[in-house]
């Protein structure tokens, strides 16, 4: 369930009123709860007890420093897809044998970075990537340990858009083809080849295809190590889904046990890459209502934020839950209205046809479930200002990114002296 509840009639995230801090910050707003994160990561520590394992968070679902700095307090590792995502992992903290860096392009210059940061891990996923590794590894002196991830050709069953583990994704190598690709890693003495690495999507609501996906990255590491490369981690990635629209997906905890069990067969350290499953559900968009447009054929409810602050619904036509900030009153009506942002697009939207009690300009509405993909792929389309990010815990709040002056938009630019 969601971070967020109502208590005295007023929605909180943990012990602070959201009302309080849109009229603190202005709207719109994210909001971050503590506790949550911090429970669900317990969640996937308490589930591998007993094995030699890592849970590592995905950052790119969301890479505000204050939660990363939570993270990395309570001991995981982080899963990393470029340069500056590593340069966020090391300023919050983490040990840099628990940073994993992940991603299929790579440039030489990220590459010579993260050898230097003394990495724990590449994963390396085309046969260009490995040589090119080697290559930056010797001239620099330095035995980078790789893992290789491959590509099961497991249907995940989730969106098309976050499905990764199918031939014909741009993700991995085909796993009947990894053998090959091992013995050529092997092969560069600047490599050290430890890991068989796997993520097959997002938004996973099923374990079958984990159950399929683990199965096969076994039996790959039982073969290598008969030829003679001593695989000794096994990384599953992550992509558990959560409950958007109220789908119940498996629990941590039978995720975990699958997990468990993988690597105990294979004899491998385990490395978990949660993303999404820790953050999403401790976040919401506040917003506040501007208008509220009666039209001939559907009501459309106008609000402060737009597609640029949550693109989501927008990009995969994802849910949110969208809540209030004030109780309705019991046996209020609902309707159905348009949820729709300022900006001049018509997928400019959060919700179509949803059914909302009935709201008025000035109330403020909470978009939930927005904690992972939310404000780490906005963008200042439009000429918007990006939204300040809020971190909640217990009876306090602090702004942990704030909103930028119009000033700073525009002082990005350089303009040319022939101008």
């Amino acid at each position: 369930m969601s971070d967020f509840a109502y208590k005295n009639g007023r929605l909180h995230a943990e012990g602070v009123d959201l009302a309080r801090i849109a009229e603190s910050v202005g709207t719109p707003v994210y909001v971050y709860a503590s506790h949550g994160i911090e429970r669900r990561y317990r969640e996937y520590a308490d589930g591998v007890k007993g094995v030699d394992a890592t849970v590592c968070y995905a950052m790119k679902a969301n890479d505000n420093q204050a939660i990363l700095r939570l993270l990395s307090k309570l001991g995981a590792g982080v899963d990393t897809v470029s340069e500056g995502e590593v340069r966020r992992a090391l300023a919050a903290g983490f040990d840099p044998e628990k940073i994993v860096f992940s991603g299929i392009g790579k440039s030489a210059e990220e590459m010579s970075f993260a050898l230097s940061a003394g990495i724990g891990e590449f994963n390396v996923e085309s046969e260009p990537e490995v040589d090119l590794l080697a290559d930056v590894a010797r001239q620099m002196g330095k035995r980078a340990k790789i893992a290789v991830r491959v590509n099961p050709d497991v249907d995940a069953k989730t969106h098309a858009k976050i499905t990764t583990g199918k031939k014909g994704n741009k993700f991995g190598i085909d796993i009947d083809q990894a053998p090959a690709v091992f013995k050529r890693a092997a092969a560069h003495a600047s490599l050290e080849p430890v890991g068989v690495a796997s993520h097959i999507g997002s938004q996973l609501t099923s374990l079958d295809p984990y159950r399929q996906a683990f199965a096969r990255m076994v039996e790959l590491v039982k073969q290598l190590r008969s030829e003679g490369i001593p695989i000794s981690v096994l990384d599953v990635g992550g992509g558990l889904g959560v409950g958007y629209t109220g789908e119940a997906p498996p629990s941590v905890a039978e995720y975990t046990e699958i997990a468990r069990a993988a690597a105990i067969e294979a004899g491998c350290r385990l490395v978990l890459e949660p993303g999404r499953r820790l953050v999403a559900e401790a976040g919401a968009l506040l917003t506040r209502v501007l208008y509220v447009k009666e039209g001939s054929s559907k009501t459309f409810v106008i609000v402060d934020a737009a597609m640029n602050d949550l693109i989501r619904p927008t990009l995969y036509d994802a849910y949110h839950p969208i809540l209030p900030v004030t109780e309705p009153k019991a046996g209020a009506a609902s309707r159905p209205v348009d949820v729709v942002g300022p900006i001049c697009e018509s997928s400019d939207f959060f919700a179509k046809e949803r059914a909302l009690p009935p709201v008025s300009a000035g109330d403020i509405l909470a978009i939930t479930y927005a904690g992972a993909y939310g404000a780490v792929m906005s963008s200042s389309y439009n000429a918007r200002r990006l939204v300040p990010e809020v971190l909640v815990r217990d009876q306090q709040f602090a702004v942990v990114r704030p909103r930028p002056s119009y000033e700073d938009l525009i002082g990005r630019d350089r303009v040319p002296d022939w101008l």
